[in-house]
């Protein structure tokens, strides 16, 4: 199973395209369609980052795998549920094994797209405020992915196994001569939660409508299907989480500040305005 069949490659050259049919659409005066097209641009250059992130790291691979054991012995002893007790129920069911498998491979890509085209096209108004959501949110967790962590399915000696390789529906490239590849060590923190839940907060606070709330199922089904799938720790999504609730302080702060520097340059409330008074003409004599 191939993640969207996209390599960072094909992804970048498809955003460059993109960019410069939206140049060319504001050129002959076609606004909504450039816009359309840059927004789609930039979608791909997060996705490209993402996919490119996974082969770069500012430190070693060689305690990715020690990281990882760091954080499930750290949730133990806090109290956290062990991940691989939820795996382990899961597994003598096939199908659901399988579901699972299909749904972090797919879900956290489609449901964004789905919800940033919605927003763009129905609620045009909000969408700056979504998109600059993700593209905050994912930076700053590509950042963080730099430092090589270990997904939980690398670490059979804590009990995890790892159900997509076994069941021939892995998104990443098996390991080559017995290396892993880096490309599998970016598990800190769950970019898949992190989205799933800014969908969420998206659907619920745009939408009017009394079934925005059946959207809260997403983020339940992506928590519960990272962990089975032993892709993330509970460490992981939290992680995500908090890194999605400081983009949105983020742009709330930006907001106020633009909003008292908008206000400065206005006469203040109350404040007498100058008035010119105009100059009396010489009396006649």
């Amino acid at each position: 199973m191939q993640n969207l069949t996209l390599t960072w490659q094909t992804s970048g050259g498809a955003s460059a395209v993109l960019f410069a049919a939206a140049y060319a659409a504001k050129r002959v005066r076609r606004p909504s369609l450039a816009s359309f097209l840059r927004e789609a641009g930039t979608l791909l250059v997060l996705f490209t980052l993402w996919q490119l992130v996974g082969h770069l790291s500012v430190m070693s691979t060689d305690h990715a795998l020690d990281r990882a054991s760091w954080i499930h012995r750290t949730e133990l002893q806090l109290g956290l549920p062990d991940e691989a007790d939820w795996q382990r129920a899961v597994t003598p069911y096939p199908v659901l094994v399988r579901a699972a498998n299909y749904y972090y491979a797919s879900m956290h890509f489609a449901v964004m797209i789905a919800v940033l085209l919605w927003v763009f096209v129905r609620h045009r108004a909000r969408y700056a405020w979504v998109r600059n959501t993700v593209v905050v949110t994912t930076a700053v967790c590509l950042l963080i992915q730099f430092i090589p962590v270990a997904p939980p399915r690398m670490l059979p000696g804590n009990g995890f196994v790892d159900v997509a390789a076994e069941y021939g529906q892995s998104v990443y490239g098996g390991a080559v001569g017995g290396v892993v590849v880096a490309d599998q060590l970016s598990a800190m923190p769950s970019v898949h939660v992190a989205w799933c839940v800014l969908a969420a907060v998206a659907v619920i606070t745009v939408s009017r409508s009394g079934w925005r709330w059946l959207v809260v199922l997403h983020p339940l089904l992506t928590v519960w299907v990272v962990v089975v799938t032993a892709n993330h720790f509970w460490a992981d999504g939290l992680v995500g989480v908090l890194i999605l609730l400081l983009a949105y302080a983020s742009q709330r702060v930006a907001r106020q500040v633009s909003r008292g520097r908008r206000a400065g340059g206005a006469p203040r409330a109350g404040a007498p305005e100058a008035r010119t008074t105009p100059a009396r003409a010489p009396a006649g004599r």
